[in-house]
């Protein structure tokens, strides 16, 4: 006969495994609904059973997304740590490197190199660190119970699109936990729209090709509204007494320079005509920035203005000695 201890351990392993056996069910379940779904906008059923077959959660997954840490980092802190000296000398290096590459690809869309290698090094360390992932799962976890449900959920059918389109099998997609992927860390909505083939003749690998890499950053960067005319931003003083709540979200260079803004260093400004944005990330604690254009396509690629910043000070370290 069972003592008391040992019936409530088995009570509570029952328990625990009928809440396993419930939660598999019901992500079963969930699972025949994207499935439907997929079908529904021309996924093949061939592409669904070799891609979801045998899918289950991540738990790992659900604890990275649940563990998201809120930003404390300030401004400073966060440039010392995503533009540090050794990043700046390996983002040079890479330059070097590639040039006759980087040269081709900067041409063929209009944008410098030192950005495409600035991007390349921040998101993936210059392809050192991409994530060991498998996407799909990945997606699949954080749509059926992440804080991003409906997010993750188009992200998940978009990565069954570029399996069926036959860009990569399943087994081999792999990035991040929140399924950012390749060298470039596209999600799979930014696959389709901006992944390319830089030889023209096979399906766009940003996993392992650098000149797909390269050429898909350009790209992406041409089709957001990159110019290839003028940089992203000048840092600059205010004068004494300015209010930086009161102003517009947009000037011309010339109007921000009638209100007392100068460059630091004094230079005079490239083009006083362009229209020009005040951005201070850390308010009158840290430096403020006039920015332009491209750095408003920056955070179409990445919502926040410490990153855009980055990916700036590091392309322009590589102009400097």
């Amino acid at each position: 006969m069972l003592s008391r201890r040992s019936f409530a351990l088995s009570v509570l392993l029952s328990v625990i495994a009928g809440r396993a056996d419930a939660v598999e069910q019901d992500f079963a379940a969930w699972l025949q609904g994207v499935r439907r779904d997929a079908l529904a906008q021309g996924i093949t059923v061939a592409t669904l059973d070799r891609a979801l077959a045998g899918l289950a959660p991540i738990p790992r997954v659900i604890e990275l997304d649940q563990r998201q840490p809120e930003t404390t980092l300030t401004f400073n802190e966060y440039i010392e740590r995503v533009v540090s000296p050794q990043r700046r000398e390996a983002a040079r290096d890479r330059l070097k490197e590639n040039h006759a590459l980087l040269q081709d690809v900067g041409r063929r869309y209009g944008v410098p190199p030192r950005f495409i290698v600035a991007l390349w090094g921040i998101e993936t360390d210059f392809g050192r660190v991409t994530g060991s992932f498998p996407v799909i799962p990945a997606l699949a976890t954080l749509a059926y119970e992440g804080r991003r449900a409906a997010f993750f959920r188009r992200e998940l059918i978009n990565a069954l699109r570029i399996v069926d389109q036959q860009h990569i099998d399943p087994r081999h997609m792999v990035g991040s936990w929140a399924g950012a992927m390749g060298q470039s860390q596209f999600m799979p909505s930014s696959f389709l729209l901006y992944a390319v083939s830089y030889r023209g003749d096979a399906a766009p690998d940003i996993w392992s090709r650098r000149d797909d890499v390269f050429a898909s950053i350009a790209n992406y960067l041409a089709r957001i509204g990159w110019r290839a005319d003028e940089g992203w931003g000048d840092e600059v003083e205010l004068p004494p007494g300015f209010d930086l709540s009161a102003q517009p979200r947009l000037r011309s260079v010339a109007e921000w320079g009638a209100l007392g803004i100068r460059r630091v260093g004094g230079k005079p400004f490239a083009d006083r005509s362009r229209n020009a944005g005040l951005v201070a990330p850390q308010g009158l604690e840290g430096p403020v920035f006039l920015v332009y254009d491209n750095y408003r396509a920056l955070l179409k690629w990445n919502n926040s203005s410490y990153f855009a910043i980055a990916v700036g000070y590091l392309a322009d370290s590589m102009t400097q000695r």
